[in-house]
């Protein structure tokens, strides 16, 4: 390729990216009848949601592709990718269509831009832009992290930070410090694999395929927290890092060596000793975060929020450190859109506004410089 037409890519990208939403639109701050239109495409659900003034949604709708990925055993990247291309423009007519407004009536265009599936990213921020450029409205970055945490604020009325926010899922698991609606600390966080991972491989190796934990937790109610030792990790270094690798490894090795021992597997007491195991990991240093930061309130969210014993333990031992739980109801456990409307309203009243150049990250902090995105 010679280096003129290199150059003339360059430029055009640069036109491109100086494209803006006109000044006066931008500068414009929500309120509490402001609709915003949100778009979550980081992984294997296609979700839009109108969501207004932050809290009140006014429609959700999500187009799954658990189905597709099931004969794989996990997602695939690229599928993921050319379904969201097929389904967010009907999707979003529906949703829509549900919540009684017209694309004109819409105040501002929010997108998760990071982190998760870099092709899916793209998918749903190319399709954010073009409508929010067409309408000219701002265009707001969110990222998938925050978003779970504000799933919350759709549900418990009143809650504000300060709070300890947990977040657990198939591809994260962190503790963060929310001190405000923009403002994230990083304190602890997976070392290797997420605990939704070890669920989801754990059931894949019992034969009960992708996704696992639902299945699991449903089977553990029949089972003994006791009934197979699990490791519970430690990570040198920071008290609140967490590690699941080894706790894979381990129940895959087990369920291997009874297979090869002829050694019949008490299926309901190994998924209890699972969840279990995972709850061990998670719970004691939210609740030990809260004290020593000394927050009163934990916020959880994530896919594997969903989960009846980790549910249980949370409840109990927040319970008996005088800490404030928050939890979402299990629809907004998952990814959804009406979270991505949620955070992006307080992205908005923050001043948290992106061009035409916004790109998509799979991998970015939750307490990431809004600098690095912002116009």
């Amino acid at each position: 390729m010679s280096e003129t037409h290199l150059l003339s890519n360059k430029n055009t990208d640069q036109n491109f990216a100086s494209l803006m939403i006109n000044d006066s639109e931008v500068d414009k701050k929500p309120n509490g009848k402001s609709i915003v239109l949100a778009i979550e495409s980081s992984c294997d659900e296609t979700a839009v949601a109108v969501v207004q003034g932050g809290s009140k949604v006014l429609s959700s709708e999500i187009a799954s592709q658990t189905e597709m990925h099931k004969i794989y055993g996990g997602v695939v990247p690229e599928i993921a990718s050319r379904k969201h291309i097929e389904v967010v423009e009907g999707l979003t007519s529906v949703a829509l269509q549900n919540a009684g407004i017209s694309r004109n009536d819409i105040d501002a265009v929010a997108v998760t831009f990071a982190p998760g599936l870099i092709g899916a990213l793209l998918v749903g921020l190319n399709y954010a832009k073009g409508i929010a450029l067409s309408l000219n409205v701002p265009l707001i970055p969110v990222h998938h992290i925050r978003a779970h945490i504000a799933s919350n604020y759709l549900v418990h009325e009143g809650l504000k930070p300060p709070f300890i926010g947990l977040v657990a899922s198939g591809g994260h698991t962190l503790l963060l410090a929310v001190d405000d609606y923009t403002e994230y600390r990083v304190i602890g966080s997976t070392r290797d694999d997420a605990a939704g991972e070890a669920f989801d491989k754990a059931a894949r190796a019992l034969g009960f395929g992708y996704p696992g934990g639902s299945v699991l937790d449903k089977l553990s109610s029949d089972g003994s927290f006791d009934a197979y030792p699990l490791p519970r990790a430690k990570v040198d270094g920071n008290p609140y890092d967490m590690s699941f690798s080894g706790l894979k490894t381990a129940i895959i090795n087990l369920i291997h060596n009874s297979k090869q021992k002829g050694i019949e597997i008490d299926i309901p007491g190994l998924a209890a000793s699972i969840c279990m195991a995972v709850s061990d990991t998670i719970v004691p240093r939210a609740v030990a975060a809260c004290k020593e930061y000394n927050y009163s309130k934990l916020c959880v969210a994530g896919g594997v929020s969903a989960n009846s014993v980790l549910r249980s333990e949370l409840y109990r031992q927040t319970t008996e450190a005088n800490i404030e739980l928050f939890v979402p109801p299990i629809s907004l456990c998952g990814d959804n859109a009406a979270m991505i409307g949620s955070q992006a309203y307080f992205e908005w009243m923050s001043g948290n506004i992106a061009d035409m150049g916004l790109n998509a990250f799979a991998t970015l902090p939750a307490d990431y410089d809004h600098q690095f995105i912002s116009k």
